[in-house]
């Protein structure tokens, strides 16, 4: 039965759709970085800045320090799963290049590169399918794949500034299939560059040219040729000819209902068969026919290639086998919340330990970026005030954090709720103020790297079964290196609410913007109420402008939560909202650090405190902001490993 040309085009859509990315393989260089190096901390900024860096056709590259990144797309992949392949690379080469100071990775979709310099284009591995052309056959063959490779390269060394990039399939006589060819480029080579470039993997090509299939990536230039398509079809160029075969005109075939519905048959079947194959060879290993692999970094060194079905790293990996036991299989009666990167569940390990399993969710995107800098971040920090992460787990598509139990859930569930805020008393609100004092003081002066949380607020405090304070969530974290004290961003991530001002309109962000989130966070634990639902004499009003006004006014008790038992001194009291409304004032540098606040909190600063200037007028704009944009936390979660804040991006 002879199907229409587009009939295929569907069945490989499908296929192309349903098929997972596979790592190929990597190349790491042989000379490795000291940890808590200067490269080290460039590398970091730029793995975690790379996923921003998209010219708009798949190519990211990223600087800082010594430490340079690149990363480019197959040019028909959508940008959301190029962008999902390229943010998994930056894991996995992490991963498998732990200390090296140059790597390479290749994936079936994208492929990225690190280095503190320019790696050249001796530098690359080539992947072969087992099956050779038959003898017969070979002479055709080789002039056909010749042909087809030297249009190619001249197709993608014309493309312009941001895609360099070309395909094509074409038939030959003699020949009882098409060959289907694609190259591609980086974009920031110039067209001698790229011809050099295609030129090289090109010669590797030629000499495998009797397999059916073969795969030449290099550090800034990919060449490949199968039997069967690999790329997005609809993509197609009319399929090129050889010879006198005569080319097929697509426009012109038009065929009826019925091969509509053979051919939408044929597709589900070959989808589902082709799943099957997929399930079956994670459990028995890589398909037939199966596919070599050499590496070339000036020798010639090859290696069987073997795909990993686990990852592991410096932590403790979960296998998602234990995680589904330990939860009930994520069961609904296990959960304890949803939240915007995906549910949380309550688990048991086999040994009797309680945790808490984070599933990010598959459909969000922010969702594999947060996971990377949460896991990279939270394994370098120690202290008895931020929440302790027990190992990860990567499965497939799935995603999992694995942290201690907090048997109090968070601060919000406690503080805002009618009954709950009563266990509240001063002197457990007392203790967790400096407990979250402290984890912050840490974050920012204390611990190996300055850390920016971007996104405290009360959801994000973790109390365990003591009433102690433990700061949790980092994925919106950034990392500050040497003696930087400020940084600009355009992709502004948190909560409408707790933001600075100058965080909020400008994107900069600093330990001070922490501060005056710290701030925010105080007023609402004295006053009982949410930042953005806050009302004084049964009226909405603005928490910051009120607080100042009553304070002010020397009416600063009217603030405090009336539910509160009065066994405190209301002196105390008062001091707190003082320093509070030092965190929140509009001029960074007017706020104080972590470490004078809670100097002031403990009572030791025996000067009267300074008198705050009036906190920032557009607050009141940010307040509404969250409101109109349903960022509220009045329907958080149950628990604080979830976050419920409105990501935003400029």
């Amino acid at each position: 039965m002879n199907f229409p040309i587009w009939i295929l085009f569907l069945i490989g859509n499908l296929l192309l759709a349903s098929a997972q990315d596979d790592f190929w393989g990597q190349y790491c260089g042989s000379d490795n970085y000291t940890q808590n190096s200067a490269y080290q901390r460039s590398l970091d900024d730029v793995l975690y800045l790379l996923t921003g860096t998209n010219n708009g056709f798949g190519f990211y590259n990223s600087t800082s320090g010594q430490a340079k990144g690149a990363a480019l797309c197959r040019g028909d992949i959508e940008p959301e799963s190029c962008r999902r392949c390229v943010d998994d690379s930056t894991r996995r080469l992490r991963q498998v290049c732990p200390n090296q100071v140059e790597a390479a990775g290749w994936y079936d979709t994208c492929f990225l590169t690190y280095s503190n310099r320019t790696i050249g284009n001796g530098v690359g591995a080539y992947f072969v399918n087992t099956l050779n052309v038959s003898d017969s056959s070979y002479d055709q063959w080789t002039r056909t794949v010749a042909e087809l490779l030297r249009e190619l390269r001249q197709e993608a060394v014309g493309g312009g500034q941001l895609r360099k990039y070309a395909t094509a399939n074409v038939t030959a006589p003699g020949l009882s299939t098409n060959i289907y060819g694609m190259m591609q480029c980086t974009p920031d080579l110039s067209a001698t560059e790229c011809d050099d470039c295609l030129s090289i993997a090109t010669s590797d090509v030629e000499q495998l040219v009797r397999r059916s299939g073969v795969r030449a990536y290099k550090t800034s230039c990919l060449v490949r040729y199968e039997t069967y398509p690999f790329f997005n079809l609809t993509w197609f160029p009319a399929p090129r000819t050889s010879g006198n075969t005569k080319s097929i005109n697509v426009g012109v075939i038009i065929g009826p209902i019925l091969a509509l519905v053979a051919a939408i048959t044929v597709a589900i079947v070959f989808f589902f068969i082709r799943r099957r194959r997929h399930q079956k060879r994670k459990e028995k290993g890589p398909l037939l026919p199966e596919f070599q692999v050499g590496f070339s970094d000036g020798s010639s060194k090859g290696s069987r290639h073997e795909r990993e079905e686990d990852d592991t790293g410096e932590m403790n990996f979960f296998n998602l086998s234990t995680m589904q036991v330990a939860t009930n299989n994520f069961s609904l009666e296990n959960k304890l919340g949803e939240g915007g990167f995906g549910p949380v569940y309550r688990g048991k390990l086999q040994d009797g330990r309680e945790i808490a399993v984070k599933r990010l969710s598959r459909n969000s995107g922010q969702g594999l970026v947060e996971f990377k800098t949460e896991v990279n971040l939270i394994i370098k920090l120690q202290h008895k005030n931020l929440v302790r992460l027990l190992g990860y787990c990567v499965k497939g598509s799935e995603r999992l954090l694995i942290y201690e139990f907090m048997a109090n859930n968070s601060l919000d569930t406690f503080l805002f709720d009618a009954n709950k805020c009563k266990e509240l008393d001063w002197a457990k609100r007392s203790k967790i103020v400096i407990g979250i004092a402290k984890g912050l003081r840490y974050l920012h002066e204390d611990s190996r790297l300055k850390i920016i949380h971007r996104d405290m607020k009360s959801s994000n405090i973790l109390l365990d079964n003591e009433m102690n304070a433990k700061i949790s969530d980092f994925g919106t974290a950034r990392i500050f290196g040497g003696n930087q004290m400020e940084a600009a961003t355009n992709r502004i991530v948190g909560t409408y609410g707790y933001m600075a001002p100058e965080y909020a309109m400008e994107g900069l962000f600093s330990t001070k913007s922490d501060v005056y989130s710290f701030g925010v966070l105080l007023l609402e634990i004295v006053s009982g109420q949410r930042n953005n639902h806050f009302f004084y004499q049964d009226e909405p009003q603005n928490l910051l402008s009120t607080a100042w006004r009553l304070w002010n006014e020397n009416k600063g008790e009217q603030l405090i939560d009336h539910r509160l038992i009065q066994t405190f001194a209301i002196d105390e009291v008062l001091r707190w909202i003082n320093i509070a409304l030092l965190c929140v004032q509009e001029d960074p540098q007017d706020r104080p650090t972590m470490s004078t606040v809670i100097f002031m909190l403990e009572g030791q600063w025996s000067a009267n405190l300074p008198a705050p200037s009036e906190p920032p007028l557009s607050f009141a704009r940010f307040a509404s902001l969250s409101e109109q944009t349903k960022s509220s936390t009045s329907d958080l979660s149950a628990h604080p490993f979830i976050t419920r804040s409105t990501t935003t991006s400029r």
